[in-house]
C-alpha cells in the first residue's frame, strides 16, 4: 500500500499512541475533581498546556484545548462575531478556506445577518491583495484567511495580511494553520486567533487547539462549567489534550528536516508527472511541497481514484471534508480551473513517511492509467 492521503489524516506515531497508552491506564479521573488524582490530572494537562504555549512563543492562558480544528475554527469565528458585532458586522475570507470556516461564515451571513466579503484568489490559490485592502472597513470586525490551502498547498502572504490588518484597529485576524502546523515557520505575533490540529501532525484525532491572545474575548458556543476559561464547558478529554505538547514537540523537532525530505519527493512528482501527455499540475511550484494536485485531462477523477487504489495507491482528489460529494472542488473552480483539468483532479500529500521508490510506482501507475483508461 501507498499512502498519500496526508492532508486528510496521519497515522499515530508510536510514540505518541505509546504515553497516550499509559496515560490512559492512570489518568481517568475527571480533571475538576477535587481530590489527588484529578489534582494530578488537571496538573499534568495545565502542564501540556504550558509546554505548547512555549513551543508556540504564546501564553498558557492563550492556549485552549479543544476537539480539533473545525472546533477550533467556529468557536473563534463565531466566538468573535457573537462578541464585538456592536462595533459592526463585516467580516471577511477567501473563497478557498476549509469547510469548517466556509460554513461558519455562510451561517453568520444567512442566520444571523452579517455581511460577508468573499476575497477571490489568482490562478495560483493565492489570495488578491487589492481586493483584501480595497474591502477593509472601520466596520470590519474579523478576517479569516488560512495559511496553507489544503487542496492545492497555497502558501498565504500571511506576513504582508498581518500588516495590513493592523491598521484596522476593530478587525482582528484569524489564521487556519492546520496544514502549515509541523512543516512551515509559524509566527502568531499579531495574529489574534490560530487554529490547529493534533492528527495532521501524527498525533491523535479529536485533539487540537485555539490560540486566542488574550486581549480576545470570545462568547462561548459550549456552555458548561469552568473547563478552558470557561470557553469550552464539558469533562475535559484530558489525556488527549495532555498529549497535545509531545505531538507538537515532535513535528517541530523535525520540521526542517522533513520539509527538505518531502521537498525532494515534490520536485521528482513534479518533473515526472509533467512529462505525462495530458497531465497538468495544479498546485504552484511556490506552493507547500507537502501537498501536489494535478489533472488529467482525459480521465476522470473517480475512474482515476478507484485505478489507483487498485493499485494499492491511496489518494484524494479533493479535500475529504467534501469528498462524498459530486460537487466540483470549489477551491480550482476559484482558482478558474475548468473543463476537463476541474473534471481529472488528484491530490497527492506526501510526508517524511513516503520513499523515493513509492514516487517512482506512482507516477509508473499514473501513466498505466492515463493510456489504459484515458478518454
Amino acid at each position: 500500500m501507498i499512502y498519500v492521503d496526508y492532508a486528510s489524516t496521519t497515522p499515530t506515531s508510536e510514540d505518541v499512541l505509546k504515553s497516550y497508552n499509559q496515560l490512559l491506564n492512570r489518568y481517568y479521573a475527571n480533571s475538576e475533581s477535587l481530590h489527588s488524582l484529578g489534582v494530578e490530572v488537571y496538573q499534568t494537562m495545565e502542564k501540556s498546556r504550558q509546554q505548547t504555549a512555549s513551543l508556540l512563543k504564546v501564553k498558557p492562558n492563550e492556549v485552549i484545548f479543544t476537539s480539533g480544528a473545525s472546533e477550533a475554527n467556529s468557536m473563534a469565528i463565531k466566538g468573535i462575531c457573537f462578541q464585538y458585532q456592536s462595533k459592526g458586522k463585516h467580516i471577511i475570507t477567501s473563497r478557498i478556506e476549509h469547510s469548517s470556516v466556509l460554513n461558519a461564515f455562510m451561517q453568520l451571513e444567512e442566520v444571523f445577518g452579517f455581511e460577508v466579503t468573499y476575497i477571490d484568489v489568482d490562478e495560483h490559490g493565492i489570495v488578491n491583495m487589492d481586493q483584501l485592502r480595497n474591502s477593509l472597513r472601520n466596520d470590519t470586525i474579523l478576517c479569516s484567511i488560512m495559511y496553507v490551502n489544503n487542496e492545492v498547498g497555497a502558501i498565504q502572504p500571511i506576513d504582508e495580511i498581518k500588516k495590513l490588518i493592523r491598521k484596522y484597529p476593530n478587525c482582528f485576524l484569524h489564521v487556519d494553520c492546520v496544514q502549515a502546523l509541523g512543516k512551515l515557520p509559524i509566527d502568531l505575533q499579531d495574529i489574534d486567533l490560530a487554529t490547529m490540529s493534533a492528527h495532521k501532525i501524527y498525533g491523535l484525532k479529536g485533539s487540537g487547539i485555539l490560540v486566542k491572545k488574550q486581549h480576545i474575548s470570545l462568547v462561548p458556543l459550549i456552555n458548561g462549567g469552568q473547563q478552558e476559561m470557561g470557553l469550552r464547558g464539558g469533562t475535559a478529554n484530558a489525556c488527549t489534550h495532555i498529549m497535545f505538547a509531545k505531538t507538537l514537540r515532535l513535528a517541530l523537532e523535525q520540521q526542517v528536516s522533513r520539509y527538505q525530505y518531502v521537498k525532494k519527493l515534490n520536485n521528482f512528482l513534479r518533473e515526472e508527472l509533467s512529462k505525462i501527455d495530458g497531465v497538468v499540475l495544479n498546485s504552484s511550484s511556490e506552493a507547500s511541497p507537502f501537498i501536489l494536485s494535478f489533472s488529467c485531462l482525459r480521465l476522470p477523477s473517480e475512474v482515476h481514484m478507484n485505478a489507483l487504489n487498485d493499485k494499492g495507491i491511496l489518494v484524494s482528489a479533493q479535500s475529504t471534508c467534501g469528498s462524498k460529494s459530486h460537487a466540483y472542488s470549489y477551491v480550482l473552480q476559484a482558482m478558474g480551473i475548468k473543463n476537463e483539468r476541474l473534471h481529472g483532479v488528484i491530490r497527492l500529500s506526501l510526508s517524511h513517511l513516503n520513499t523515493m521508490d513509492e514516487m517512482r510506482t506512482i507516477v509508473e501507475v499514473v501513466k498505466e492509467n492515463v493510456k489504459k483508461y484515458g478518454i
